[in-house]
């Protein structure tokens, strides 16, 4: 794996700069050992300990097409374009969740309602994957903002059954059973829109060590972020047709330091691919003077079964390092695609842990990519809660042109495409009062792309505020 000049570089400034000021963060080596207190020792009951929580989250987009490009969607049965898209959703979260029974094992249960309000709802709304035009870059997946009808227009509220699980605990051991959130680097619960994915399958988790966990899991449905069903696993980038009917996952987390992370993964979406992940996030020195995280994840993809999506064979990963002095840091990071199809993940999952997977992921046949993030934590200047960040990244090299096809038959036009983007966004979180954990974050996001690059040319404002309540 070659690294760019420039890439080297900033790296290379970053790791010496860090080294020679950074003040050392405790390394000691920290052993595995049994856990002396058991979680389901201290049950306290199924009703006793219940809780009712939940949230509401007002999204809105707005996205210009630029250099040209447009969308097609379905009006009273006609096919029109547009080069703006406005949704403006309402998304609201009710969950249940009782607390274990008492004894050797405990059993508790969990159940969410989910509901969503289309408070826009002109032509702007309609692209859509019913009818209409293809979410830029994904291979026709279709709208995934807000439910639309068959003709195209958006539903003006909908609702659904968003977790329905039952679960069984030994110890420091969980069983879960029926449609859950999960997380892993290659199934995880996407949740930027105003309401998240959940999986429907059986998983284990367990925590008996100190320092290291297991997690095994398997699935066969996915609910998406803006349906109402639910659906066999697809992949994101490949031919939309193909489908999985189980997913199998089994991952080990160990933290052998304080100051380090590391996780090693293996995922087989049947017929479609096996995908092994490694990843380790190390932090060095003091942020107070100055701190250095260094972070890189490592994908292996190869075809599977029937070979759904053809002939896979690609080796993805991604470094960043990142500088830390009281409010301020800054970000470099390098990533790179070694195979002649897209780095490809599960979709209606956040399963891509790299470091450039932005409003574009960075992800075509052969791509090179490197990115520039600074932040400002404005609590070091006596306003705890709000932040703000800019960023800048770049891609390059992407070729398709020797892939052989299959799944992925867009890419064979891609010959050295290339395309860039950047953003610039501020956050809150309240801090105290009925309002407290309360968030507001506004993003404005530029993208522009050569010919053959999917992504397209466009640019992107969001509002996002989210406010989590009690009621039990």
């Amino acid at each position: 794996m070659k690294l760019s000049s420039t890439a080297l570089l900033a790296l290379a400034i970053s790791s010496v700069t860090a080294t020679a000021y950074a003040e050392t963060q405790s390394q000691a080596f920290t052993p595995v050992t049994v856990k002396e207190k058991s979680a389901q020792s201290e049950a306290t009951g199924f009703v006793e300990g219940q809780s009712i929580t939940g949230s509401t989250r007002n999204w809105y987009a707005n996205e210009s097409f630029k250099r040209g490009a447009t969308l097609n969607y379905r009006k009273n049965g006609e096919t029109r374009t547009t080069d703006r898209r406005i949704n403006w959703v309402q998304g609201t979260i009710i969950k249940y969740n009782s607390g274990f029974t008492e004894g050797t094992v405990g059993f508790s249960t969990e159940v969410a309602a989910y509901n969503a309000i289309a408070l826009d709802r002109d032509r702007k709304d309609l692209a859509s994957g019913n009818g209409g035009a293809p979410e830029p870059g994904r291979g026709g997946r279709g709208n995934n903002r807000t439910l639309t009808e068959n003709g195209g227009d958006a539903v003006d509220q909908w609702s659904k059954l968003g977790l329905a699980n039952v679960k069984a605990r030994f110890s420091n051991t969980t069983l879960t059973a029926g449609r859950q959130n999960f997380s892993s680097p290659q199934v995880d619960v996407i949740g930027n829109r105003p309401l998240p994915s959940s999986f429907e399958g059986v998983t284990l988790h367990s925590e008996e060590l100190e320092n290291l966990t297991f997690d095994l899991g398997t699935f066969d449905r996915n609910s998406p972020r803006t349906e109402q069903s639910q659906r066999k696993f697809r992949s994101e980038y490949g031919d939309g047709t193909a489908e999985a009917d189980h997913v199998n996952t089994a991952g080990i987390t160990y933290t052998p330091f304080a100051s380090l992370t590391t996780s090693l993964w293996g995922t087989q979406a049947e017929d479609l691919w096996n995908q092994y992940y490694f990843g380790a996030s190390h932090v060095l020195g003091d942020s107070q003077v100055l701190s250095l995280t260094t972070g890189l994840n490592y994908y292996k993809t190869v075809d599977e079964g029937k070979k759904l999506l053809g002939e896979i064979d690609n080796d993805t990963y991604s470094l960043s390092l990142g500088l830390t002095h009281q409010a301020h840091s800054l970000t470099f990071s390098y990533q790179e695609v070694n195979g002649n199809e897209y780095f490809d993940y599960l979709h209606e999952t956040n399963g891509i842990y790299l470091a450039n997977s932005l409003l574009s992921d960075f992800n075509g046949p052969n791509e090179k990519s490197f990115q520039i993030a600074y932040g400002l934590n404005m609590a070091e200047y006596g306003v705890p809660g709000l932040k703000f960040n800019i960023y800048q990244a770049r891609g390059w090299g992407i070729d398709g042109t020797h892939y052989a096809g299959g799944g992925y038959d867009g890419v064979q036009s891609m010959d050295g495409e290339n395309h860039y983007e950047y953003g610039i966004g501020t956050s809150y979180a309240v801090q105290s009062g009925p309002l407290k954990a309360t968030t507001v974050r506004a993003t404005y996001t530029a993208h522009r792309a050569s010919e053959n690059q999917a992504d397209g040319s466009l640019n992107e404002f969001r509002l996002v505020t989210t406010i989590p309540f009690n009621i039990l």
